[in-house]
């Protein structure tokens, strides 16, 4: 899911008048709250997965210069007050929250550390908060359409092991490649990217490659290739922050999920529309298996090196990264014959939450989210999401109103699941003291 944020501040405060000159460049309210909105928008801007830490992290970069800071979050915005020297000044904050560039979620986490210690000098704060908003992309655009398509590769496998589940989805992975790296120069078709992709994907299936039922039916060899702007990990998300109390970024991230959904449920009938075929088709026909149990295997490393090259994961991740997708799916197949799938999921996804809060421990060390994302890829909410709604609109109810309860059910599953496993490996990190700083945490301002 690729997208651009574009951040808008606006000082609500009227003390903003000689103060800055008389502190000569030096720690200034200004200052202070124009790199914390900065910091603000960058945190925002790379929520797709959540923004539980967004307000903890500002918090105590804030800390550091002797600042209080208090939130009002949700998805695409904020409202950031900061108290400094006796004198307050409010931002209000947006950004469209988004998982493309996980670079600047990994290059952050120690910057933020050591801006929280304090005696970081403010001008040097801000450079290098600048380099890490401004950084290129770690990878050229052809890399990232070619992690596109490993990532389709990798994830065919899970909807049927077939070899030509994988050549199909190779080609059609192709075609979402081209759109999301076009999608990137031009913001207007990024605006409809999911609806665009799902008709494009829709009809090549549908003219293709599911002329006979032996290889499977049309929705399973379409899910592939939408994969990856299959909201699975938003729905995830949104249930993580309800049940951790966040209200109102939950619900808003929860209905936005929704939307996309039905934008990609809503390019597939067009798709059948545009080829004057019958909705009926809209049934899972699971072909014959003959993929072998190694190529099976393999295909997560396939799958998680392109997670690396499509949303520009930093490369020494990858062996970590691939960990995590296999502890995963070892944990969620091994649980599954033991307590059922429901069961599978939310044992995998305590594991996976205590994993990733684990290795995520330590300034220098992958943030919880980035170490999480695979495994989230990895649990596939979405994708039954999908299947839910085209078989309702084939006319199989039954079939439609299962993957639907299913999905829900998953999405509670892996929600309350990584909550446990975070509380469990989570240690209490209290705010920073610095010299100008009360030694508690301050109270939420007025």
């Amino acid at each position: 899911m690729s997208g651009s944020a574009a951040r808008e501040a606006r000082m609500v405060d009227g003390g903003r008048t000689a103060a800055a000159e008389r502190d000569g460049g030096g720690v200034s309210l200004e200052r202070v709250t124009a790199l914390l909105a900065r910091l603000a928008g960058m945190l925002l801007a790379a929520s797709g997965e959540g923004a539980s830490e967004v307000e903890r992290t500002v918090a105590r970069v804030g800390a550091g210069f002797g600042a209080r800071t208090s939130m009002v979050l949700v998805p695409d915005g904020a409202a950031l007050t900061v108290l400094l020297g006796g004198r307050t000044a409010t931002v209000a904050v947006r950004s469209f929250p988004d998982v493309a560039r996980l670079d600047k979620v990994a290059a952050l986490k120690p910057w933020a550390h050591r801006v929280a210690r304090g005696g970081t000098p403010l001008a040097e704060a801000e450079r290098r908060l600048a380099a890490i908003d401004g950084a290129p992309a770690p990878y050229p655009w052809w890399l990232k359409g070619l992690g596109i398509v490993l990532f389709t590769v990798g994830f065919a496998p899970l909807m049927q092991p077939t070899w030509y589940e994988i050549g199909s989805s190779a080609l059609l992975g192709l075609v979402t490649a081209v759109l999301a790296v076009a999608a990137g120069r031009w913001p207007r078709l990024a605006r409809v990217l999911p609806l665009v992709a799902a008709t494009a994907v829709s009809v090549l299936v549908l003219e293709v490659f599911a002329r006979t039922p032996a290889h499977g039916g049309a929705v399973l060899l379409m899910l592939p290739a939408l994969f990856y702007f299959v909201p699975g990990d938003l729905l995830s998300a949104a249930a993580v922050e309800l049940a951790a109390g966040f209200l109102t970024t939950g619900a808003v991230r929860l209905v936005y999920a929704v939307f996309l959904l039905l934008q990609l449920y809503l390019g597939v009938m067009l798709g059948v529309y545009a080829t004057g075929g019958d909705t009926s088709a809209m049934f899972d026909v699971a072909a014959h298996a003959d993929l072998p149990r190694w190529a099976t295997f393999l295909s997560w490393v396939v799958f998680t090196l392109g997670t690396v090259l499509a949303f520009a994961v930093p490369w020494r991740l990858l062996p970590v990264l691939l960990g995590t997708v296999y502890l995963t799916v070892a944990v969620q197949s091994g649980a599954t014959k033991l307590v059922g799938e429901v069961g599978g999921t939310f044992v995998a996804a305590v594991a996976l939450g205590v994993l990733a809060t684990v290795v995520a421990a330590g300034p220098g060390r992958p943030p919880r989210m980035l170490l999480a994302l695979p495994g989230f890829f990895t649990l596939t909410v979405g994708s039954l999401g999908m299947r839910g709604l085209t078989s309702l609109a084939g006319g199989h109810p039954v079939r439609g109103f299962h993957d639907l309860l299913s999905m829900v059910t998953t999405v509670v599953a892996i929600a309350v699941g990584l909550l446990v496993g975070s509380v469990l490996a989570q240690r209490p990190q209290p705010l920073p003291v610095s010299p100008d700083y009360p030694a508690a945490a301050p109270p939420p301002l007025p």
